[in-house]
């Protein structure tokens, strides 16, 4: 299928780089991204799609690096079903998992922490709730899991490992087989400051630094953030470690964290997440929440907090979504100001704190909903399909 986005205002790239694309046309062909630029006559007519942005902005689908999936849309630790196609609505397209901790009962054994790991990638690895894409199945470090063990789960398919809420005596002790997995290409991520749930521990700069992980879990707390001196300390001397800011964690020390990375001019290890659904519950908003107090707060133009939630996820996890560009996938996100605000549009209300109307999303080129998502309030600009030979009207589910 072949969809055509037309009469965009602005293209926000995801490349923290570059953040800005020049344009008001994107072209996608069977979940790929085709075109990037001036409006194309040709293509849009061959398009079976063609979708009318009315001045709105384009951005990357939303990568939402920190979400504790269990099995199926259902979170029990909220006792919700459908949150996943939920956040669909709050413009993120991707969810990362960051681990299967809170499924009920969990193991802690290694063949147990294995078959978690593997059937939770499995349950994901076609199953796309409101078309999202879920990467899910991360390993959970335990004492008695081995390096064969790893290389066994890289075989299969797992790619991701966890540090934080294994049964080590210590922090540090996680050090070896965080080495181990990512010298195998896992991604490996650690939980970064107090203890979130009975059981688990304080984990500070000095244990991440001895494990040097890929991501820093909500290393500005989770909720509960580590001493204002570790920041500096992993900004510094943890050049290899990117640096996951979450909704349901410390403001002050969010915005701490990316004062100095900006003054570090390492802007890229910079990446947003929600760390939900947990005791601070679900939001779809959430990473728009983020975005806007990284904006209106600190300072932070909204195109570079938008690429710290879309294209830095995507170079740190690998993914090939997250920066609109020939040949990505074709995750996309049409934002507004919100009905009724003081703001002209999506980026200078985002600046000025407001979190932006989602009109439209399309994930694997596939248009989700075109008009009105159910958890932001209408947009400004009406955004239509203007032609299709496809029976779907993409209208989304109403309030």
């Amino acid at each position: 299928m072949r969809v055509a986005i037309t009469n965009i205002e602005t293209i926000v790239s995801g490349n923290i780089h570059a953040p800005l694309a020049a344009g008001e046309c994107i072209v996608t062909t069977d979940g790929k991204i085709t075109h990037v630029g001036k409006h194309d006559a040709s293509l849009v007519e061959s398009a079976d799609v063609v979708i009318d942005a009315a001045g709105c902005i384009a951005i990357p689908g939303l990568i939402d690096s920190h979400v504790h999936i269990t099995f199926g849309d259902y979170t029990p630790r909220q006792r919700t079903v459908g949150f996943l196609e939920s956040y669909v609505h709050g413009g993120i397209t991707t969810a990362i998992t960051a681990s299967e901790v809170h499924t009920p009962g969990r193991p802690t054994d290694a063949q147990g922490v294995k078959a978690l790991a593997l059937a939770a990638r499995s349950c994901f690895e076609h199953y796309r709730p409101g078309g999202m894409r879920v990467h899910a199945g991360s390993v959970i470090l335990e004492p008695d899991l081995t390096v064969d063990d790893l290389k066994q789960l890289k075989s299969q398919g797992v790619w991701l490992a966890k540090a934080g809420f294994g049964r080590f005596a210590t922090p540090y002790d996680y050090a070896p087989l965080m080495t181990a997995a990512r010298s195998m290409n896992f991604v490996t991520t650690m939980h970064t400051g107090g203890s979130s749930i009975p059981g688990s521990s304080g984990i500070w700069a000095e244990h991440v630094l001895r494990s040097n992980p890929s991501v820093s879990f909500h290393v500005n707390g989770g909720p509960a953030a580590m001493p204002d001196e570790g920041f500096a300390l992993l900004v510094n001397e943890g050049k290899d470690i990117a640096l996951q800011l979450c909704t349901a964690g410390n403001l002050r020390t969010a915005l701490l964290t990316s004062k100095l990375l900006d003054e570090a001019g390492m802007p890229e290890r910079l990446l947003i997440a929600t760390d939900t659904p947990t005791g601070s519950g679900i939001m779809p908003l959430g990473i728009f929440y983020t975005i806007t107090h990284l904006c209106a707060l600190g300072g932070m133009a909204p195109e570079r907090a938008i690429a710290a939630a879309t294209g830095n996820n995507a170079t740190v996890y690998g993914l090939n979504s997250g920066i609109l560009a020939l040949g990505r996938d074709a995750d996309i996100v049409l934002i507004d100001a919100c009905d009724g605000s003081s703001k002209k549009d999506a980026l200078s209300g985002i600046a000025n704190g407001d979190v932006p109307a989602v009109a439209a999303v399309l994930t694997d080129g596939v248009p989700r909903f075109v008009g009105r998502s159910r958890n932001t309030p209408a947009a400004t600009r009406k955004v239509k399909v203007t032609r299709s030979s496809v029976v779907d009207t993409f209208a989304g589910t109403s309030h």
